[in-house]
């Protein structure tokens, strides 16, 4: 079931027209959400951070199953989030948008995905990492761009719920992942 979902949405377009926002800024019309969490101290930490991207670590929780795991992190890959809420499982597509890679005062690495037509919100999340070189910290980095879509709309009081619940989760989940 999982494998059809994500074979009929490889040619869908995004949902939303603002394509890339997450790497600039935030436009308007949408509820903007940006959570930090520090992980660690020094290299040695950013690169345990860094492998628990590319490893989409930060969806380790028990209400959600990324499909798959194992997606590359590079521009155009598609994945399924599973969710558990309410006695019942909703499935949405999302697709990378794009990578981050920066050097500087301070290191960076991530990626962005969007959502397509067959998600429950409209938008787009940056999941990034960065090594502040001043004081070698290094913190998780979550910016969601959202808007309710469909059924959230319905919703609307328990959507925000699920995703300060995911934002909070998600940062305990890399926090773990680099230990």
């Amino acid at each position: 079931m999982v494998t059809s979902f994500l074979d009929s949405q490889q040619n869908q377009n995004f949902s939303y027209p603002e394509v890339g926002a997450s790497r600039c800024g935030t436009p308007g019309g949408y509820t903007i959400d940006h959570n930090r969490a520090r992980l660690g101290q020094g290299p040695e930490a950013f690169d345990c951070a860094k492998r628990a991207i590319m490893q989409w670590k930060m969806f380790d929780m028990p209400w959600i199953e990324l499909c798959w795991p194992d997606a590359p992190i590079e521009p155009g890959s598609t994945v399924a989030i599973l969710v558990g809420h309410l006695g019942f499982w909703s499935l949405n597509a999302a697709r990378i948008v794009y990578v981050l890679e920066e050097d500087g005062p301070v290191q960076k690495y991530g990626f962005a995905y969007g959502t397509l037509p067959d998600h429950n919100e409209i938008g787009e999340e940056r999941f990034s990492i960065e090594l502040h070189r001043n004081d070698e910290s290094v913190w998780y980095d979550l910016l969601a761009l959202s808007r309710p879509h469909g059924l959230s709309r319905l919703a609307y009081p328990f959507t925000r719920h699920l995703q300060k619940s995911f934002a909070e989760h998600s940062k305990r989940a890399m926090q773990r992942a680099v230990g």
